[in-house]
C-alpha cells in the first residue's frame, strides 16, 4: 500500500519541476505538527526558495547590506502558517491568518523576532527592516507579481548600503526579479498540484 504526499514529504523531498530547496527540517516538523494542508506547505516551500535566491543575490550584489539570512528564510518558510487555522484564506483573500500565525508560532516557542514575519508579511512601510522587505518580496516574486512600492523600499536600502544611485540599484533588482519570474508558472503549477484540504 502506498501513501500519498505528506506535509513532511512536500516540505523535504527533492523536486525537479521546478527544483525547489527543501524547507528547514524544524519548519517541516512544525507544519506536520500543526496539520498544515499540503497546498500551504507547497506555497511556503516555493516562497522559501525565492527568499533563498533573494538572500543569495543581495549577499553577492550588495555585501555591505547586513541581512540576517536565517531570519529571512525562517520568515519565508512560516509566513502563512496561520492559514492552518484559517484554511479558507488558502483560496480566498483574507488577513485573519496573519496575527493567528504569529500567535501560533509564539505558542510553539518561536522567538518574537522570528514570529513577526507571520503577522507582517502583507504590509510594509519605510520603517520595515530589510529582512521584512525580503520576506514580503519573496511572497510576491514567487508568482512573478511586481509591487513597485515594496521594490522601491528595497532599492533605497540597497542604495544606502552601497552608495550607488537608486536607479542603478533598481535596474539590478529588476533584472534579478525578471529572472526569478521566469519560473513562476512552474512554481504555481507545482503548488496547485497539492490539495487545499487533506
Amino acid at each position: 500500500m502506498t501513501t500519498g504526499p505528506s506535509p513532511l514529504s512536500t516540505a523535504l523531498d527533492e523536486t525537479h519541476d521546478p527544483p525547489l530547496r527543501p524547507l528547514p527540517a524544524a519548519v517541516a516538523e512544525l507544519l506536520r505538527d500543526v496539520g498544515a494542508p499540503l497546498r500551504l506547505v507547497a506555497h511556503l516551500r516555493a516562497v522559501h526558495d525565492v527568499a533563498a535566491q533573494l538572500v543569495d543575490w543581495v549577499g553577492a550584489h550588495r555585501p555591505e547590506l547586513a541581512v540576517d539570512g536565517g531570519a529571512v528564510l525562517f520568515g519565508a518558510a512560516t509566513h502563512d502558517v496561520g492559514k492552518t487555522l484559517h484554511p479558507a484564506e488558502l483560496s480566498a483573500p483574507g488577513s485573519r491568518h496573519e496575527e493567528a500565525g504569529r500567535a501560533l508560532l509564539l505558542a510553539r516557542g518561536v522567538p518574537p523576532e522570528l514570529a513577526r514575519f507571520a503577522a507582517g508579511h502583507a504590509s510594509w512601510d519605510a520603517a520595515a527592516g530589510v529582512e521584512d522587505l525580503l520576506v514580503s518580496l519573496a511572497d510576491k516574486a514567487w508568482k512573478n507579481k511586481r509591487v513597485p512600492d515594496l521594490e522601491d523600499l528595497l532599492v533605497a536600502a540597497l542604495s544606502r548600503a552601497g552608495g550607488r544611485p537608486p536607479w542603478e540599484e533598481f535596474l539590478a533588482l529588476d533584472e534579478f526579479l525578471t529572472r526569478v519570474g521566469e519560473d513562476a508558472d512552474r512554481r504555481l503549477a507545482w503548488q496547485a498540484a497539492h490539495p487545499v484540504r487533506g
